[in-house]
């Protein structure tokens, strides 16, 4: 009975293992990721990638809780409200070149270095420490994990979850502001639209077709008015910049007009 229980955990001890690494190096690739991206949306993505990775974390470590608000509450609502104040407001690329606050990337660089240093001490304090003793039986403790998270966070630090409270409305509020568009005129109607399509001295209708009543149909020749002038709109804009607009021939218009009529009729080249 000794031996299938050794190989028991060293089963679970190899299977800890492979998923701490596999979600490790996503995790970390997840942040690199986030902070040498480009976009802003790019960035977000890999920030979710790096949460989801350590909500795994937290499930494999007896920490079931965390994990699932870890998914709900950070990947699925904060980081799908970045993503749609990102994509409303549009953030380019170029805007993150752009120092819009002064000093801000000293004080970035001094708390990098600031959460350098607690990660380093903290590693080397549980790598040092003896005295700990797990945490299933921290969770026994409390008579449950979610006891025991409610006891710590409602006791200890229950002022600074009233802050990261307190930030996270900020947050919203700023994300509200910024993706809110004052209108200081009504929405017009369907009918004050086509009003305006008359009102405002342009062309109300669609554009005539090159090649109207022409014996050629390309962009570049102009549509005929039943008058026999031309009509300058028919043909785009950049093909009368380019001065690549083709003239057409009224002699062949006119011949097109007297066989249509019977005054002639075609010749026997053009019959085959």
């Amino acid at each position: 009975m000794i031996a299938p229980l050794a190989d028991t955990a060293t089963d679970v001890n190899v299977g800890e293992q492979i998923v701490f690494w596999v979600t490790a190096i996503l995790s970390v690739a997840g942040a690199l990721g986030m902070v040498l991206s480009r976009k802003a949306v790019h960035s977000a993505l890999w920030l979710a990638l790096t949460m989801i990775n350590l909500a795994i974390l937290y499930v494999a470590n007896s920490a079931p809780f965390l994990g699932m608000v870890q998914v709900i509450v950070y990947t699925g609502a904060v980081m799908m409200l970045f993503l749609f104040v990102l994509m409303v407001v549009g953030v380019d690329s170029s805007d993150s070149l752009i120092e819009t606050i002064k000093g801000q990337r000293l004080a970035s660089i001094v708390f990098v270095l600031g959460v350098g240093i607690l990660l380093v001490w903290g590693i080397g304090n549980s790598m040092v420490e003896t005295s700990s003793v797990g945490l299933d039986a921290a969770n026994a403790e409390h008579g449950g994990h979610i006891e025991g998270i409610a006891n710590v966070l409602f006791t200890q630090y229950l002022l600074v979850f009233e802050l990261v409270a307190a930030v996270l409305i900020t947050a919203a509020m700023g994300a509200m502001v910024l993706a809110h568009r004052e209108r200081w005129t009504p929405r017009p109607s369907q009918r004050d639209l086509a009003r305006a399509r008359f009102t405002d001295g342009g062309h109300p209708g669609n554009l005539p077709n090159p090649g109207v009543y022409a014996r050629h149909n390309a962009v570049d020749t102009p549509a005929l008015l039943p008058d026999g002038g031309t009509s300058d709109i028919s043909v785009p804009g950049p093909v009368r910049a380019r001065g690549d607009e083709r003239s057409f021939d009224r002699v062949d218009i006119e011949e097109v007009r007297a066989i249509s009529e019977g005054e002639t009729t075609l010749p026997e080249e053009g019959r085959e």
